[in-house]
């Protein structure tokens, strides 16, 4: 057997903790690996690496992916350079199913977010024997507890709120953070409470400003002159579309982004009192990953490896506690896992003060 492994989508802790365990997995089985380079932008160009035990030697604590990753490069609608220099989206899908047999694989590890596991369900129709593993900081794929990537993203959110309370109290500001999630308000629930925000702000409830500011103000009668206010990147106001910093492009779908601005600036307009901005941006996606991402990441990849020793092939591997076990790749993309807003976590933060904004 020869087996590749591959990570795409944007990068996140625990991506290597994956590659480790199914590469050392793979070679407990006695089959050869190949490491695809750059996603699926390797098949298109045959960019691999044979990987051994030594290969992901002392990779596990690190953060990003040995392997690099890529989010603009889609077989299906591949950017390229037309006549005139206009940027077009090609299908070269084929190109990347004769590749794969021209390495002589058998089976294919796909690690990556509903993007990539999308395309790997395309490419499971068109014959090409792969398995995937949900990976997302965002918490967005169905069909599993959790995914890698997520706790740690979620402790580092939750540090910085730590941090800015000091100074948000010093200078009785209000301050706004902007965190990750796309269009799931996971990370900012999470973080939100673990970092004892005031107000927290998500896509799943389209938030009113004045409510915001009510709370802004209730505290400072109480004699509490800071704020602390989580935004979602994907939230948006009742009546409202999210903000978004960049247009789709070829190969590119449209950039979330500016909400915080936008909150904060309505903050001071409604309250008049001095706000400031963090958007943590990236710094949720790097970084060692934490014990529990360590953990999963490694039966995540073991049990990849697992899958294809069964010929469970178009399959996801999914925490489903207490085990990992696996479901079809179609369900887990069939639709967005989202925050649902009768959870009792929602209801917990709530009766212990928080606004949501609604």
């Amino acid at each position: 057997m020869r087996v590749g492994v591959l990570t795409g989508g944007g990068d996140c802790p625990g991506l290597n903790a994956v590659i480790r365990a199914a590469v050392k997995t793979s070679v407990g089985f006695g089959w050869e690996v190949l490491g695809i380079e750059e996603g699926f932008d390797g098949l298109v160009h045959s960019h691999t690496r044979p990987m051994n035990a030594a290969s992901v030697s002392g990779i596990l604590h690190l953060g990003g992916t040995i392997l690099g990753t890529t989010n603009a490069a889609n077989p299906f609608s591949y950017p390229s350079l037309a006549q005139g220099g206009k940027t077009i989206e090609r299908d070269i899908s084929d190109t990347v199913v004769t590749n794969f047999r021209k390495l002589g694989l058998d089976g294919l590890i796909v690690i990556g977010g509903d993007g990539t596991l999308s395309i790997a369900e395309r490419f499971y129709e068109k014959g090409m024997p792969l398995v995937g593993v949900p990976k997302t900081i965002d918490n967005d794929i169905d069909g599993t507890v959790i995914s890698f990537g997520f706790d740690t993203a979620v402790n580092t959110a939750r540090d910085a709120l730590d941090k800015l309370h000091t100074t948000a109290e010093s200078h009785r500001r209000v301050i706004v953070v902007e965190v990750m999630g796309r269009q799931a308000g996971w990370v900012a629930v999470h973080s939100g409470i673990a970092g004892g925000a005031d107000v927290i702000l998500i896509p799943e409830i389209p938030y009113d400003i004045s409510k915001v500011a009510h709370t802004v103000m209730t505290r400072e009668r109480l004699g509490k002159h800071f704020s602390i206010v989580v935004v979602a990147e994907g939230a948006f106001p009742a009546g409202g579309v999210p903000t978004y910093t960049e247009a789709k492009r070829a190969g590119r779908e449209q950039r979330l982004g500016g909400i915080c601005e936008r909150v904060a600036s309505a903050i001071t307009e409604l309250t008049g009192k001095e706000t400031r901005v963090v958007v943590l941006g990236h710094l949720q996606r790097g970084g060692p990953p934490t014990t529990f991402d360590r953990v999963l990441g490694t039966r995540f990849g073991a049990g990849a490896a697992r899958l294809i020793r069964k010929g469970a092939f178009g399959r996801m591997v999914a925490l489903v506690p207490p085990d990992v076990k696996s479901i079809p790749i179609r369900a887990a993309i069939g639709r967005m896992k989202t925050v649902p807003v009768d959870n009792d976590i929602i209801e917990s933060a709530r009766e212990i003060g928080i606004c949501f904004g609604d």
